[in-house]
């Protein structure tokens, strides 16, 4: 490697972190964001040195680039959808918080679990121009480009992203601390197998979704209400006896991972704290998406 690959490589390096973060948040797929970032790679050091040169802002040509691999993934995940069984959930990042190479992309509350669902109910056009111009500040001529439609169309797309996102009203994240003392009020109310206790701190409008891709057993359907959820969890306790979950940062906010125990198959759990309860419950089972994560009995 000539020393102007090596710089260039060193400069790619350090913006790596960022565009996961673009990829992941417009696709909510760990190894579709792993690809994106190496194939913007690939393509910038195809370039001429004389092209190199004519990038005014490589971080910004970088995140366009990114936004447009991620437009045609997120395309073809569309059509995957189509035939999905039960609800779809993103892959969910799990970090340790001590020096992770992906906890500069969970800080980011954009990546929170809440946040992200309400992306995935936008079309693929909508997404990309949303989160690329309101997250990442990429000007809509380039966004355009990218989506290969008149800037004045892609200021529509983000528009109405902006609207949906705002409409849906995902709970901001709270500080790990609240998170840390609820999850554990939590905990112990569902060991105790105290319907009360666990609906004592169940918020109202609570909702609970399950992805297992009709791979694994959750919720197909989505269930929303404090009486309706805790119902559900203490059947599903019943069900499957005294299992324990490691809690673990997803996508930054505290939730639970848990191994294969008995009758129940590995699975991360995500939680969403609001007014002090939990506000939103989501069961990612689907082992094709847990294919990246660290459960306690693989020695991590």
């Amino acid at each position: 490697m000539t020393a102007a690959e090596q710089t260039l490589a060193s400069t790619f390096t350090g913006h790596r972190s960022h565009l996961v973060g673009v990829a992941y948040r417009l696709t909510g797929s760990v190894a579709d964001a792993e690809d994106a970032v190496q194939e913007a790679w690939l393509r910038l050091a195809g370039l001429s040195e004389q092209a190199r040169a004519g990038i005014r802002d490589l971080r910004g040509w970088l995140t366009t680039v990114v936004g447009r691999i991620c437009l045609d993934r997120l395309r073809s995940a569309a059509v995957r959808r189509e035939r999905y069984v039960g609800q779809w959930l993103l892959e969910p990042l799990i970090t340790s918080g001590e020096d992770d190479p992906l906890d500069a992309v969970v800080r980011d509350d954009g990546v929170r679990m809440a946040a992200l669902v309400v992306l995935d109910r936008l079309t693929p056009e909508q997404r990309v121009a949303f989160v690329l111009h309101d997250a990442f500040d990429v000007p809509f001529a380039e966004i355009a480009d990218a989506l290969g439609c008149t800037v004045a169309t892609a200021r529509q797309h983000a528009s109405r992203g902006r609207r949906a996102a705002a409409e849906a009203d995902p709970p901001p994240r709270v500080a790990l601390e609240e998170q840390r003392e609820v999850l554990e009020r939590f905990i112990q109310a569902v060991a105790s197998g105290d319907i009360n206790a666990v609906l004592g701190l169940l918020h109202p409008d609570v909702v609970l979704v399950g992805d297992g891709g009709g791979k694994a057993k959750t919720a197909f359907n989505v269930v929303s209400g404090a009486d309706k959820v805790a119902r559900l969890i203490i059947g599903l306790m019943r069900r499957y006896g005294d299992v324990e979950g490691r809690p673990a940062l997803v996508n930054g906010d505290l939730g639970l991972v848990f191994a294969a125990q008995g009758e129940l198959t590995p699975r991360v759990e995500a939680l969403v704290v609001r007014d002090g309860k939990v506000a939103g419950l989501y069961d990612m089972s689907n082992p094709d998406k847990l294919g990246h994560v660290p459960f306690p009995d693989s020695g991590a």
